[in-house]
């Protein structure tokens, strides 16, 4: 394991919560409300899918300009909430001090986009990370696996020596797609298991070392099947 790679919203900072805010007001301004099957489609997906998502449900014309508009003022909406302060997944902060500590290379790497992902990074601490790769900076944001082959080109690693940890579907299938191990953490939404990812319960309680057998164990079964 010579990188980790955080997935942030949902996995270090539990901010979908405030998505979830901004995109009812979203509904709200149509006079509608979000069901709960269309906000767990949208968790994890980069802006584009999420406002795809949104319109065909609410059934609106998709014109670009006008998505692009309504994903600009989303992501105004949150930001103003992220100012506001991000509250820590469980665990989450302690993990990422034992990593600095044990001199373990970090970086960051979520389909928001770079403007909000800085507001972010004002709250996280943006010294723990080496690279941070945002949604906006790839060719295609997650689930396809360009994030995270960008933070491991970045990182001058191959993606088999790093461990993503992620939350969502959409992440964990990114991850794996670019060659990753993960560690999947659910937050809002359930996670299938499946060859290449182990899950746990919360960050909480784990340790550095458990991180490392956890890549060893996974990377030993990427290396395996593409034998």
């Amino acid at each position: 394991m010579r990188a980790v790679l955080w997935d942030m919203d949902g996995t270090l900072v539990d901010s979908e919560k405030l998505w979830d805010i901004g995109i009812q007001e979203i509904y709200r301004r149509h006079g509608r409300e979000l069901s709960a099957d269309v906000r767990t489609s949208t968790i994890g997906g980069s802006s584009e899918t999420v406002m795809q998502i949104v319109y065909a449900d609410l059934g609106l014309e998709p014109d670009p300009h006008d998505i692009a508009r309504t994903a600009d003022w989303l992501h105004d909406y949150v930001g103003e909430l992220f100012e506001t302060g991000l509250p820590w997944c469980a665990g989450a902060r302690e993990m990422l001090d034992e990593l600095r500590a044990a001199d373990v290379t970090m970086a960051l790497v979520t389909n928001t986009r770079r403007g909000l992902a800085e507001k972010a990074l004002n709250s996280i601490g943006r010294h723990y990370f080496a690279v941070t790769v945002c949604g906006d900076e790839v060719p295609a944001g997650k689930p396809s696996p360009d994030p995270y082959l960008r933070a491991a080109e970045l990182l001058g690693l191959d993606p088999l020596h790093c461990l993503a940890i992620e939350d969502s579907v959409t992440g964990t299938a990114s991850a794996e797609a670019a060659g990753c191990a993960v560690l999947v953490i659910p937050n809002e939404i359930e996670v299938p298991t499946g060859p290449g990812r182990r899950h746990a319960v919360s960050l909480t309680g784990l340790t550095v070392e458990g991180l490392r057998d956890v890549h060893a164990e996974l990377g030993a079964e990427i290396t395996a099947r593409s034998a």
